[in-house]
């Protein structure tokens, strides 16, 4: 009876971007056994992972941005089974100078699973936790949002004639949002018509 040969183990190494990633493989002396790019999506995730499998039995993948750009990726190699590690992304002093490349940051992410240098394991992306930071996201860009038409509102009422400026512009933020939603455009000129409706549109952001 022929032996059956024992795979190799191997570790998968990503760099993560927005719409591509890139992923090496590596054997346990180091050696580099392929490197591929693909898109992120469950079709590249999946994609990605069978073709490091192809080079023997995973062992373990290093992973960079877990909780940004990498977070799906991680999440769908972990359902697999996998174990994932978060590497942290090169300085960005030390990337200029040794010159960007993707292959290079994949296989030093390859490397930093494989050595033990990376051994935090991604937060979470369910549940509670996760909830409540993306409700912490919609709040802070709410906030954002509201601080910009406010501010926009206000820039716009410094340079306004001066008897919309003196009838409108108020140092109580509520009280000068109040008083743009009144406004009235009626027999007005094209300006004072455009300026109005601008100022009604930025209080109705802000409420």
């Amino acid at each position: 009876m022929a032996k059956v040969e024992e795979l190799v183990e191997v570790v998968l190494g990503v760099d993560t971007h927005l719409d591509v990633h890139v992923g090496v493989v590596i054997d346990p002396a180091g050696r580099v056994l392929g490197t591929r790019s693909i898109e992120t999506c469950t079709d590249g995730y999946q994609a990605l992972l069978e073709w490091a499998h192809s080079f023997g039995f995973l062992l373990r993948a290093g992973i960079e941005g877990t909780g940004t750009y990498g977070a799906g990726l991680a999440r769908h190699i972990q359902e697999a089974g996998i174990e994932v590690l978060e590497v942290n992304r090169p300085d960005r002093a030390r990337r200029r100078r040794r010159g960007k490349s993707d292959p290079t940051d994949a296989e030093n992410a390859a490397r930093a699973a494989l050595s033990g240098e990376a051994s935090a394991r991604p937060k979470a992306q369910s549940g509670v936790v996760e909830a409540m930071r993306a409700v912490n996201v919609a709040r802070r860009s709410a906030v954002k949002a509201r601080t910009q038409a406010l501010n926009q509102l206000r820039g716009l009422l410094v340079s306004a004639p001066q008897t919309l400026r003196e009838q409108l512009l108020n140092p109580k933020a509520a009280a000068c949002v109040a008083a743009c939603l009144e406004l009235e455009t009626e027999d007005d000129s094209v300006l004072l018509q455009t300026l109005k409706s601008t100022l009604r549109l930025l209080a109705r952001r802000w409420q």
